[in-house]
């Protein structure tokens, strides 16, 4: 399974198809907004030529209201994925949803269903105590993951809760039981320094709002409470359908938006080392043939 990953408007889909013509083989996207067929524009879906070129799976393939989490992503991509490998030697999968291509390659940790009881608990200490409350009552049924979540954290520490309350058990006995994977990873990264990365995702939102992604925004705004909404290039236009703040500020907006979105990729795909970055195909081939690909 050879990954693409990186920043959005970084290149990663055209380095893809070039990466699976080559190979003779598909693409799985680990997008998580381009899986949904309402968002095209917003979502820089590939467009039809990219499509043709290479087949892709989980592109516009299910409804914004039927939503895919990463977890279920995991299994139906495994499923495809353990498919293509009876026919192909290798798969490229291409994505800046670092969570998604995790559940593909490496599967994700497998949590008890957290009760209603374990949530009015959590919130009861959350609602009395506070933070610091939280804090403590981790420590005390789970030392070991306390010690190294983020303890500033609130989220973290109630979803940590809402577990060991739900399972009688600590959160860190359920970390990393993750089941394997029958095919070997290699993960690859592009990395365009950051002057020329805002350039084009600048660049991209003038030509999404040539595309006409206003028109697709507000044929969607009947959906903006539904949480994959909650995404850059749809978000910035509910305020502006409310007259909010003119066309100029969400384009501004967009942009800004999608930049810091950018910021946050690239630290996702350069922390502890496991993305090799490349720039094209001769250098992603390097990389497959040192691992005896």
């Amino acid at each position: 399974m050879i990954v693409i990953g990186g920043p959005t408007a970084s290149g990663k889909t055209r380095l893809a198809i070039e990466l699976a013509r080559h190979l003779g083989t598909e693409i799985i996207s680990a997008d998580s907004r381009q899986f949904y067929a309402e968002m095209c524009i917003g979502n820089a879906r590939p467009s039809e030529e990219e499509l043709a070129a290479v087949k892709h799976h989980f592109i516009a393939d299910r409804s914004i209201e039927n939503a895919l989490s990463a977890g279920r992503y995991g299994e139906e991509a495994t499923t495809l994925a353990e498919q293509l490998f009876e026919q192909h030697e290798h798969i490229v999968c291409v994505g800046g949803s670092g969570l998604y291509i995790n559940a593909l390659c490496e599967g994700l940790d497998q949590f008890p269903a957290v009760t209603n009881a374990a949530k009015e608990g959590v919130l009861k200490v959350w609602t009395s105590a506070g933070l610091h409350g939280l804090q403590q009552a981790l420590a005390e049924h789970d030392p070991t993951y306390f010690e190294r979540v983020d303890q500033q954290n609130p989220r973290r520490l109630m979803r940590a809760l809402e577990v060991c309350y739900s399972a009688n058990a600590p959160y860190s006995s359920f970390l990393g039981k993750r089941p394997e994977r029958s095919w070997q990873n290699i993960f690859l990264r592009i990395h365009p320094d950051r002057e020329s990365l805002y350039q084009r995702i600048n660049a991209r939102g003038d030509l999404m709002i040539d595309q006409g992604l206003e028109a697709e925004a507000k044929q969607l705004i009947d959906y903006k409470e539904l949480p994959v909404m909650n995404t850059v290039g749809y978000q910035e236009w509910w305020p502006y359908f409310e007259q909010a703040y003119d066309k100029a500020r969400t384009i501004e907006l967009i942009k800004q938006n999608s930049r810091r979105y950018a910021k946050r990729q690239v630290t996702w795909f350069g922390r502890g080392g496991k993305y090799q970055i490349v720039s094209n195909v001769e250098e992603c081939l390097k990389k497959v043939e040192s691992v005896g690909g």
